[in-house]
This record gives structure tokens, C-alpha cells and sequence, in this order.
């Protein structure tokens, strides 16, 4: 059966998180509270950032643009998966397939973009203050962000396409909650080289250029700051990092477990891909309002006023 013939009838069956039936309740609350917090927290983050014009920054630019990524993200796989528990139904169509992996390769390529971008930000802010302004112009952030929508957009296309020329023949059991690039693969009856070849090169490339930049940024950024003669001024720029850093932990390092490091078909292989899967498009975008609020006064301020139904005009 050629992937460009296969019509809506064709589906899919998403193994899901578990298949002990005992579980499924408790997998439907946790999903739902986990999805709920996130689409709110990270709504809550862009509306503190839109209504409080001190708030008006680079950084604070690319936290929100960062945010609404995340709620797109999550939403791409997460309502679905609960769908199909609450129904007791695996099945995703052919082309649910196809548009939920656009969707999620265009979204999760945006996260690593956007967090590549706010290392260059927290990079000029530090190693070059006096340029500052002039560098991360209102215009060259909206340019940035922009140029990231269109390559994530582009990434996903090309991997996209060439899933849908693959064919799929009698075995359809998905073994994750959502379709990805993997094990699409691996189900496909026909030639899938040229397929991981471009998933070797161009989905490297997508994860490992942003994250070594990140880590040359800062490695910058830590000889800039130990360059600074007093302590607090040091524990400020250090305080200012420290979210972004713990963000890019959590999510290159399950990304990189995802889709760099090679695992076998055995039951344990495929719980742990799966546990990654969790952790960068569920638990990564749920702890990232959590983990840039706890860590900045400006962001608990501006939060704290949000809900008190206050807008702040500092700074007008």
C-alpha cells in the first residue's frame, strides 16, 4: 500500500502509556491536571509579560514566544492521548497521523530555537551590556523569532514528506502515545535509509547546532561573570541564568536520549523511549512557568499583580 494512496480510512493504533486497564483512570487525571496546569501556567506567564510593560524585553520577548510554544506543543499530542483513553480507543487515521507529526516536529523544533535564541540573549546581555540594546533591537527579536518559526516549519515539512512516501502495510501498533518520526519508521514495509539519513543529519543538526551554541554561550557568560568584582553583582547574573539553564537540561537532555541515542525493540527499550517522550513534551513545558517564576522577582511580581487583577504601567 503506497503512503501517497493510503486515504483517512487507513489508521494507526497508539499503544499508549499503558495497557493495564487499572491504570487508565489514573493516566487520564494525571494527564489532564498536567496539561491543564500547563496550558495555564504558560498563559499565565504571557499574560504577565504582555500587560506589565516593564516586562517589555528581549528576554522577556522570547520567554513568552517560548510559552505559547509550549501550549502548542503539549496540545498536539496530549488532548488526543487522553481521548483515546477516556474512549478506549487507540486508533489516530492516516492523515491524524501525518498532521499530528507536523505539528509536533514544527512545535518541538520551535522549543529548541527559542531556548538557542535566549542563551544569544542572556549572551549579549552579560559578555557585551554596552551593545545591548543596539544588538537585541525590538526589530531583530521579532526577525529572530520569525526566522525561527519559518525553519522549524520547513524541518517539519521535509520530514513530513518523506514519511508520507513510505508505505504501511499490516502492522499499525504505534508503540507511543503520539506519532513521531520513529517508530513511523519502523513500521513502514518499504525502504526507510533515505528516511534516517535525514533524521540522522537534519535532525542532528536541529538539536546539536542550537545546543552547542548554547554551551558556548555559556561558557562566555560563566568567564564573564566570574570576571565581575562584587558578589552580588555575580549572584544576580548568575540568578538570571539559572532558569534558562535548568530548562535546557531537562529538555535537550531527554531529546537528545529521544532521537540521538539508538535503542532496541526490547519492552524496556521502549518504556524508556517512551518515559523520554513524557518528559520533553509533557513534564519540560509544565515546569517551565514553575521554574522561570520561582527563580524571578520580576516574573513573582508581575504574576502576583496578574491574578490580583492589577496591569502594571512601570516604565510608561
Amino acid at each position: 500500500m503506497a503512503g501517497g494512496n493510503q486515504s483517512s480510512v487507513f489508521e494507526f493504533l497508539l499503544w499508549g502509556l499503558s495497557e493495564q486497564p487499572a491504570q487508565q483512570h489514573m493516566l487520564f487525571l494525571l494527564f489532564l491536571w498536567m496539561y491543564v496546569v500547563t496550558v495555564a501556567g504558560n498563559l499565565l506567564i504571557i499574560l504577565a509579560i504582555v500587560t506589565h510593560t516593564h516586562l517589555h524585553t528581549p528576554m522577556y520577548f522570547f520567554l513568552a514566544s517560548l510559552s505559547w510554544a509550549d501550549i502548542l506543543f503539549t496540545s498536539t499530542t496530549v488532548p488526543k492521548a487522553l481521548v483515546n483513553i477516556q474512549t478506549q480507543s487507540r486508533s489516530i487515521s492516516y492523515a491524524g497521523c501525518l498532521v499530528q507529526l507536523y505539528f509536533f516536529l514544527t512545535f518541538g523544533d520551535m522549543d529548541i530555537f527559542l531556548l538557542a535564541a535566549m542563551a544569544y540573549d542572556r549572551h549579549v546581555a552579560i559578555c557585551h551590556p554596552l551593545h545591548y540594546t543596539m544588538v537585541m533591537s525590538r526589530q531583530r527579536c521579532i526577525i529572530l523569532v520569525t526566522a525561527c518559526w519559518t525553519l522549524t516549519s520547513l524541518v517539519a515539512t521535509t520530514h513530513t514528506s518523506l514519511i508520507f512516501r513510505l508505505s504501511f502495510c499490516s502492522k499499525k501498533i504505534i508503540p507511543d502515545f503520539f506519532c513521531d518520526l520513529g517508530p513511523l519508521m519502523k513500521l513502514s514495509c518499504s525502504d526507510t535509509r533515505v528516511n534516517e539519513l535525514v533524521l540522522l543529519f537534519l535532525g542532528g543538526a536541529v538539536i546539536l547546532i542550537p545546543f552547542m551554541l548554547i554551551l558556548a554561550s555559556y561558557i562566555h557568560i560563566v568567564s564573564a561573570i566570574f570576571r565581575v568584582p562584587s558578589a552580588q553583582g555575580r549572584y544576580k547574573a548568575f540568578s538570571t541564568c539559572g532558569s534558562h539553564l535548568a530548562v535546557v537540561a531537562l529538555f535537550f537532555g531527554t531529546v537528545i536520549r529521544a532521537y540521538l541515542c539508538p535503542s532496541s525493540s526490547s519492552s524496556n527499550a521502549v518504556e524508556e523511549d517512551t518515559a523520554a517522550a513524557v518528559m520533553y513534551s509533557v513534564v519540560a513545558p509544565l515546569l517551565n512557568p514553575f521554574i522561570y517564576s520561582l527563580r524571578n522577582k520580576d516574573m513573582q511580581g508581575a504574576l502576583g499583580r496578574l491574578l490580583r487583577g492589577k496591569v502594571s504601567s512601570w516604565g510608561q
